[in-house]
């Protein structure tokens, strides 16, 4: 038996379930399916699926088909034989559905229908791993901000105001409280692939951490031995990937995982790219190697499994480095969060991380908030959720108007000689200038001797604009009120 949706729409999900008796382990078996959409046929329209056990003896496929069309699919046992034939119809996308986010060039993203895609992320590491009420609370107060990305973990954390023991694990928990690695919980899946489709809901890419360093040996997640890692991220391959908007990060600060090398990260990153038909975003997080960039333990970003930069730094006046040295998108995804903690990484005002956002942008990357307020009670955002109480989301999410209505194709204009600020824009068409700590009186904008142009003066703090008086051409003296974080926005006239 098996069963099948006949109509979905592009990049939405296809779940062929089949009922299968196997001796053993079920969880060594996996089916695997061919997709084929009818007509000519190239390497989007014809698909190798590797399927999963869900419990209770039912094996699933799950297909994200990329092109409109009528589609057939097989599915195949261990020796071949076949479990399920059928077709589906798949319709164009509707709505909010733009598909996944894919690298337009070196320093954007886009989604799959060619719409501009702007990382404005935020981060709850452990949040799926905390009681049901604190998760709605999470999704309530993401639904009220402007994030774009969320990054968090698939292992429980074990870290600082973070150490308590969550309902369930990724994997089987016997009763001496050991793991077995060889059978994962379909239990814990199902209950993280309902949080990652309400981030798609709310328009949010799911950042997935695949490994980290915060278990300090007390379940025994970061130092499990490659043939458990390789089960682990296949079952989470076949689970996840057909979901639009999973991004792989494959470690949060991957070098204080001291029992994996370089060629573990590398057996990762090349599994990855075997067992995800879609080639989702990829990338691998440092920890304080990044602190010398030239160091050759940091993990050569080069590698062409690595879709782009996702980096641990807090100066992100080197954006423009980066992205020359690597040319590819940078985020930022750790600079340092808005707080109280008793932590430099923790306690930033929300001053700095506001002007931290608007620096990267301008320079042509982006960063990730995090929040870490400890008087706040019984949740810190940046570990388990909750409530956002800081003062920077509201202006990242004025951030991101301001950036959206600018137009889709704008990106770093990276000449020093006319732009002697981080700068946004089209030559010729628009500039978005931000002048940072500075606090000038006034300064001189190097704007076309051909064109007309108007100028906007943002607060990025008050979240307001004020015109400036007239209309400017050529080298044009901009006043300004001479306090710190302060934008021009200039536009060309109709």
């Amino acid at each position: 038996m098996s069963t099948a949706r006949t109509e979905v729409e592009q990049w939405d999900v296809v779940d062929v379930s089949v009922e299968l008796r196997s001796p053993g382990n079920p969880f060594d078996v996996r089916p695997r399916a061919e997709f084929r959409l009818d007509g000519p046929q190239d390497g989007r329209t014809r698909r190798q699926v590797e399927g999963f056990y869900d419990g209770d003896g039912v094996y699933r496929v799950r297909f994200m088909p990329e092109q409109v069309g009528r589609w057939c699919y097989r599915v195949a046992g261990p020796d071949g034989a076949t479990l399920a034939e059928g077709a589906f119809a798949c319709v164009p996308a509707s709505g909010d559905n733009h598909g996944p986010v894919r690298v337009r060039d070196a320093s954007r993203f886009r989604y799959a229908d060619g719409t501009p895609y702007r990382p404005f992320g935020t981060t709850c590491y452990a949040w799926t791993h905390q009681p049901a009420a604190t998760q709605e609370r999470t999704l309530a107060a993401l639904g009220d901000a402007s994030f774009t990305k969320l990054r968090m973990c698939v292992f429980p954390k074990n870290y600082a105001f973070n150490a308590a023991e969550p309902a369930r694990f990724p994997f089987e928990r016997h009763d001496d409280g050991t793991f077995d690695l060889t059978r994962p919980d379909p239990v814990f899946y199902r209950d993280l692939e309902e949080q990652i489709l309400a981030l798609q809901r709310l328009g949010i890419e799911c950042d997935l951490i695949l490994f980290h360093p915060y278990d300090k040996g007390r379940w025994g997640f970061d130092r499990m031995d490659p043939e458990a890692d390789e089960r682990y991220l296949r079952y989470t391959l076949a689970r996840l990937a057909a979901y639009r908007n999973v991004w792989w990060s494959l470690a949060n600060e991957y070098d204080f995982m001291r029992e994996k090398s370089m060629d573990d990260w590398d057996r990762a990153f090349a599994t990855v790219e075997r067992y995800d038909p879609y080639r989702h975003l990829a990338s691998i997080h440092n920890g304080t190697r990044m602190y010398d960039p030239a160091s050759l333990a940091l993990y050569d970003h080069h590698r062409p499994w690595v879709t782009h930069v996702s980096l641990q730094h807090w100066d992100v006046q080197q954006m423009r480095q980066w992205r020359t040295q690597w040319s590819k998108p940078v985020v930022v995804d750790e600079c340092g969060y808005e707080g109280d903690l008793p932590y430099r990484w923790g306690d930033l005002t929300a001053e700095s991380v506001v002007d931290t956002f608007w620096t990267a942008v301008t320079l042509g990357g982006s960063v990730t908030h995090g929040e870490t307020y400890l008087h706040h009670g019984d949740a810190i955002w940046w570990a388990q959720g909750g409530d956002l109480v800081g003062d920077s989301p509201a202006r990242i999410a004025y951030l991101r108007q301001v950036v959206e209505s600018l137009p889709d194709d704008v990106a770093p204009l990276d000449d020093d000689r006319r732009h002697s600020a981080p700068t946004l824009g089209i030559e010729g068409t628009v500039y978005l200038q931000y002048f940072g700590r500075h606090r000038p009186a006034y300064r001189i904008i190097e704007l076309p001797d051909d064109t007309d142009f108007t100028v906007d003066v943002i607060d990025t703090w008050t979240m307001t604009s004020t015109p400036a008086p007239g209309t400017y051409r050529g080298p044009s003296r901009i006043d300004l009120p001479g306090g710190p974080g302060i934008a021009v926005l200039a536009r060309a006239t109709e």
